[in-house]
């Protein structure tokens, strides 16, 4: 049956079908009064549909008023526009814009989503081996994510996924330490895990702080190797509190500037450097069991028995003559403080150096010195805490090449080293 929303097409006259008359055009059935309502329902329902006189139901149709026609005052003629169309267009275009929006958005969210994901839609590692190179930073109290993330976002590997589970599945991923790596771009992710596992692909700056440096030589030493200026460190060290330093140091980091072989973290700062030092010195002190109040007179002791003795079996027998000198009393007497008190490094000092009056020349002042005198390490210190059992009140390097040291109990005794001192010193000119 055609619909009753459109109208059925013209037919001639002698274009009948034998057997359909039930097809005939509504148009004509509606001039039928055997077919009144019985095709667009019945008049007095609600599903009645109001018809126009071209069979199209008037409910489907807007009219508009001729502007010509209203302008000049003129009846409405009866022509029609049907905004059937221009809706259809509206709402096609609407439906073209809103499929746009849908597909912008699905590709922002496949964008974002994608690298969480990328196992979902295939391999989520790459077949490997790997091309080019890369280097990649592992920090301090990273996880296996965190380094999958990093290895990543260089293009190491495929997904961060992947290597959290090559990590996982290979007991070496345990002892990945921090540092720089260089590795190969789009490699698999099993692969990554053994390369940084394996200590030998590590690259960590490394610092060395000898024995015995003075904080100015400390400070001038670590912006040599991390490149940080001296003035970070300078700065870094008058807050003695942030750096921990034990309340008897008295905010003086002299002393406490452990010296070993550091792996600083890369872009470590210098108060975290210098904190690191400290936190070295502090557990020395904790593991031979000094209590706090001995702290600093047991660090003083140690930064002189560390400028004394050069010999590691003669550094007990050194902190026994300066305990025995205390307990006597007698004046220390020792170059070492004097050269400190005066920051120049010298063998022997002069007449006028003794004599200057500050708080760590020994030769001026009764007792220590004020502060340590350098930064001691282990041996030092140890040899501090337990100093060897003699009387001797006296000693002397009569070979300062070797570290040749004499100890003696009599001032006559000494002076018979010294003479060995001052050969030696007639012997290499310029060495004195």
């Amino acid at each position: 049956m055609t619909n009753p929303r459109r109208p059925a097409r013209a037919r001639s006259g002698e274009e009948e079908v034998q057997g359909h008359e039930e097809d005939l055009d509504p148009l004509h059935q509606l001039d039928d009064p055997a077919h009144e309502g019985s095709l667009y329902g019945d008049p007095n329902t609600e599903d009645a549909y109001d018809v126009d006189e071209d069979g199209y139901d008037v409910r489907e149709l807007d009219y508009a008023t001729d502007d010509d026609d209203v302008m000049s005052g003129g009846q409405r003629d009866g022509r029609t526009r049907a905004k059937g169309p221009v809706r259809a267009v509206r709402r096609l275009l609407v439906l073209l814009v809103a499929l746009g929006l849908v597909a912008v958005a699905a590709f922002a969210a496949v964008s974002v989503l994608k690298p969480m994901f990328g196992g979902l839609g295939g391999s989520n590692d790459f077949a490997g081996p790997g091309s080019g190179s890369v280097q990649v930073v592992v920090n301090p109290g990273d996880t296996g994510r965190n380094i999958g993330t990093t290895l990543q976002s260089a293009g190491v590997v495929k997904s961060a996924k992947a290597f959290s589970d090559a990590a996982a599945s290979n007991r070496a991923a345990a002892g990945i330490q921090p540092g720089s790596y260089t590795l190969p771009k789009e490699m698999r992710a099993a692969d990554a895990v053994a390369l940084l596992a394996d200590p030998k692909n590590r690259s960590v700056p490394r610092v060395t702080i000898r024995e015995g440096l003075w904080r100015t030589e400390v400070f001038a030493e670590l912006a040599k190797q991390t490149g940080l200026p001296v003035t970070d460190y300078e700065a870094a060290a008058k807050d003695g509190t942030a750096l921990g330093l034990p309340a008897g140091a008295n905010g003086n980091i002299e002393g406490y500037l452990f010296p070993a072989t550091y792996e600083f973290p890369p872009k470590s700062t210098a108060p975290e450097q210098l904190r690191a030092m400290v936190a070295k010195s502090t557990a020395e002190l904790t593991g031979l069991g000094i209590p706090l109040d001995q702290v600093e007179r047991t660090m003083i002791v140690a930064s002189i028995v560390e400028a004394e003795g050069r010999r590691e079996e003669d550094r007990p027998k050194i902190a026994r003559v300066i305990e025995n000198r205390l307990a006597a009393p007698m004046r220390l007497q020792l170059d070492s403080t004097v050269s400190y008190g005066v920051q120049k490094r010298a063998l022997t000092t002069t007449d006028a150096e003794r004599a200057a009056v500050n708080d760590y020349n020994t030769y001026a002042r009764d007792g220590l010195p004020l502060g340590p005198i350098g930064n001691p390490g282990a041996s030092a210190i140890e040899a501090a805490t337990n100093p060897a059992p003699g009387t001797w009140l006296y000693f002397v390097a009569v070979n300062p090449s070797t570290g040749e040291t004499k100890f003696a109990t009599t001032d006559a005794e000494h002076q018979q080293n010294v003479k060995e001192f001052q050969a030696w010193c007639a012997a290499n000119p310029g060495q004195c």
